[in-house]
């Protein structure tokens, strides 16, 4: 299914710039990629799990491999060793490792068409365009690059650029070489990237995600630069839940926007959130976990569902009780910060 979705991006945008790797000086067409694929003799077995890692265009090359030969892709970090697992059922062609925020990390296992599901939800709502191609600072590996920059790429022919390190003047010199883009990162890389001067005018599109995005700063650069910086909320067990389409800064930092395009939202009986549609993972491997199964991922995290939008109020184990009242420990924290003896 993934390849042969490839294949017909590949035809489609044949003559279109389909990748661009600014530290190595290459660049490929959708025909010149899907060339190298396909005159590629290193073959791999339909069992066997491939791991790419690294953020040049040889992780790019080596999911395509892997979809062409029908293996199980499972991406790694530089210098992460291949995690151990049995093998997963026939039906299962990504493998992600959690980013282990509620406990150890674990694996997740996802269909083809959940993969490809993700995708597509992720496009329509942010408005990904191939006219802005993605800017790629952050991990290739993690379930926010692959799912951001690889699968938009390969299943949408979003074109992306690798970037290099995500120091400042590689930044602001990247964006100037590469035109009008769209830039994903993490809040800590906003924040340096503001503080140094090195976000260009050409930065069409920034989307921030991995951690809460701190109301200053989003504040910060709308003010100083036009731009609005994009909330993005997700999980590796289902991909995007949620997005600030706002074209104006939050005016609550526990906002995460709305409900990603395709996702049905709740809460359960303790208020945490639970998160359905064609984008949820299969299961935990090898050992299957309640929390996800039956194409429901039921989070940690406490929220709240209002007007259309968003809030985090916290996770479910962390919540304090006082006198039969339930107050999350960040509600305390914004609290505390507002002292002005506060600093951090």
């Amino acid at each position: 299914m993934l390849y042969d979705r490839w294949r017909e991006i590949a035809r489609e945008f044949a003559g279109e710039l389909a990748l661009r790797d600014l530290p190595g000086g290459r660049q490929w067409t959708f025909a010149q990629l899907a060339a190298a694929i396909d005159g590629s003799s290193s073959r791999v077995h339909g069992s066997e799990v491939v791991f790419p890692q690294g953020g040049t265009a040889d992780f790019v090359l080596g999911v395509l491999r892997a979809w062409r030969d029908g293996a199980v892709v499972c991406p790694i970090e530089p210098g992460q060793a291949p995690p151990e697992f049995p093998e997963p059922p026939d039906h299962i062609a990504h493998v992600k490792i959690t980013s282990a925020t509620s406990g150890a990390p674990k694996l997740v296992a996802m269909t083809a068409a959940q993969l490809a599901a993700d995708a597509e939800n992720i496009v329509a709502t942010m408005g990904l365009r191939r006219d802005w191609p993605n800017l790629a600072f952050i991990s290739l590996a993690h379930s926010y690059g692959f799912s951001n920059l690889i699968t938009p790429l390969l299943l949408h022919g979003i074109p992306l650029i690798l970037g290099g390190p995500p120091l400042p003047e590689i930044v602001r010199r990247a964006t100037e070489i590469a035109g009008p883009v769209t830039l994903p990162a993490v809040p800590a890389l906003w924040r340096v990237w503001h503080e140094t001067n090195s976000i260009t005018n050409e930065v069409r599109l920034a989307i921030s995600a991995g951690a809460p995005l701190p109301l200053a700063i989003e504040h910060d650069v709308f003010t100083q630069r036009q731009l609005k910086i994009h909330n993005f909320y997700g999980a590796s067990e289902c991909g995007g839940i949620a997005y600030d389409r706002s074209e104006r800064p939050r005016t609550e930092p526990s906002c995460v926007g709305a409900p990603m395009c395709n996702v049905l939202l709740s809460l359960n009986v303790e208020g945490c959130l639970e998160v359905r549609g064609r984008s949820v993972a299969e299961t935990y491997w090898p050992q299957p976990a309640d929390a996800l199964t039956g194409g429901i991922y039921r989070t940690n995290d406490v929220a709240e569902l209002r007007d259309g939008l968003v809030f985090l109020r916290g996770r479910a184990g962390d919540v304090i009780n006082v006198a039969a009242r339930k107050i999350a420990p960040e509600t305390i924290e914004r609290l505390l910060a507002t002292h002005p003896e506060v600093c951090e």
